[in-house]
């Protein structure tokens, strides 16, 4: 019996759709190397997972995008919708879901976005560093006779500045100093051509200006090099750069900053018809004040004619005056000299009643009176001792214990303590007792006592 086709058991390979996301993810991210992919971003959402998820689109496509937290936490920028960006990335599938996706590994700004970072970076830094601030600009000279002009001598910047000068002041010297406006170089060239003009110190005044154009065309003024050499240059520096609306790094450090570069030449460039009316004005000022300085001076010459003197009225004048002051000086000499001898006499008198002699003889008579009454009181004194001794000795004896056994009393004491007996309760029959008498005392024996 033959087999037939519809039993046949056939062994399939079947995939489930976790193994064909899988499988998928792994064969992408097997063949594709790291990538730079441009485009604009959309859709994007910053979750508290701190990771990022986005589209990324051109014109005709657009992908889903995801950034991990460990790798945006180190960008200077925030990403925002409408934003074009540049990013190095890998190409991956997201499984749980299927969906195509690439994962930034790196972000940047693409094109005026990148340069427009990179200028607020640069501007924030050397405004810290103090060279936009105000006390370092350089005012313009009064009087400008040399005027300097770096910049490009085929654009229509220098055709601008050179007949914008020669309407408003011709009398002017213009050096122009060539440069490289834009390209790579172009910095570097500025700078130097900075520090070259500085150095040889021909110019009052440099004009630094360029022609209109995009922030990719005026980037040279936009590096730092150009703005270190503006603030280091000792000659006053007016930029004009662009067109109005433009601002670069280099407007910020010059000393002054016009809108274009006509406009700068107009700032350095007096009005030849306003420096002819000035120029009129101060010569009538000028005549004015000699006309009057020129009579004054005459009636001062006037006036000292009529208040000289001939010389032998002054020299009479002079030897009058000197006789008077030797007559004076004469004068107060003598009244010195009679004043300082009264002064020595007063002296004498009263340095002859301070003599030592007489000083010793009223101390001796002194001496000798105290001693008298130190006599006198020391005599009387010790007769009131004395007498006030006698009676207390009097009084003493009087309440003396011997003066009451002189008059025939005794004392009677306990021999065994010496107690003085004042009440018969204190002893017994037997006891023996001691009497003090006047003269000697006596030993007792108590044969009876007497209570009453």
């Amino acid at each position: 019996m033959s087999d037939h086709p519809m039993n046949t058991t056939i062994q399939r390979d079947i995939y489930s759709i976790s193994r064909l996301n899988s499988e998928a993810k792994s064969l992408l991210e097997g063949s594709f190397p790291l990538l730079w992919v441009e485009g604009e971003i959309s859709n994007l959402a910053c979750p508290a997972s701190g990771h990022w998820y986005f589209s990324l689109k051109d014109q005709k496509a657009q992908v889903r995008c995801a950034m991990f937290r460990n790798r945006n936490a180190h960008l200077g920028f925030v990403p925002k919708n409408g934003m074009q960006i540049l990013i190095r990335a890998r190409i991956s599938l997201y499984e749980a879901r299927g969906d195509f996706q690439i994962i930034a590994e790196h972000m940047e700004e693409s094109g005026d976005g990148a340069l427009r970072r990179a200028f607020e970076e640069l501007k924030k830094r050397l405004q810290s560093e103090g060279l936009f601030a105000a006390e370092h600009k350089q005012a313009l000279p009064e009087h400008i006779e040399t005027i300097g002009v770096i910049t490009s001598p085929s654009g229509a910047a220098i055709r601008d500045i050179l007949t914008t000068l020669k309407r408003r002041y011709p009398a002017a010297s213009i050096n122009i100093y060539p440069v490289a406006v834009q390209g790579n170089e172009s910095a570097a060239q500025i700078a130097d051509m900075l520090k070259t003009v500085d150095k040889r110190n021909e110019c009052d005044v440099i004009l630094l200006a360029r022609g209109g154009g995009s922030l990719e065309d005026l980037w040279s003024f936009n590096e730092e090099v150009v703005a270190r050499a503006i603030f280091s240059c000792s000659i006053p520096i007016v930029s004009g750069i662009g067109h109005e609306i433009d601002f670069t790094i280099a407007d910020m450090t010059a000393d002054i900053r016009a809108a274009t570069p006509t406009a700068a030449a107009e700032i350095v460039s007096p009005n030849q018809y306003e420096l002819r009316a000035r120029l009129q004005q101060s010569i009538s000022r000028l005549s004015n004040v000699m006309s009057r300085t020129l009579h004054r001076y005459t009636q001062q010459v006037s006036w000292l004619s009529q208040r000289l003197q001939h010389p032998g009225r002054r020299l009479q004048d002079l030897s009058q005056r000197l006789d008077d002051l030797q007559l004076r000086m004469s004068q107060a000499q003598t009244r010195y000299l009679r004043h300082t001898s009264m002064r020595v006499s007063h002296l004498k008198d009263k340095l002859a009643s301070l003599h030592p002699k007489q000083a010793i003889g009223v101390k001796k008579q002194r001496l000798v009176y105290l001693s008298h009454q130190l006599k006198q009181t020391t005599e009387q004194l010790l007769k009131a001792k004395q007498h006030r001794f006698i009676q207390t000795m009097k009084t003493l004896n009087a309440v003396s214990p011997l003066a009451t056994l002189e008059r025939g009393y005794a004392i009677v004491t306990k021999p065994t303590k010496g107690e003085i007996l004042r009440d018969a309760h204190d002893v017994k029959t037997g006891d023996k007792v001691h009497a003090k008498l006047h003269i000697g005392q006596l030993i007792c024996t108590v044969d009876n006592i007497d209570y009453d």
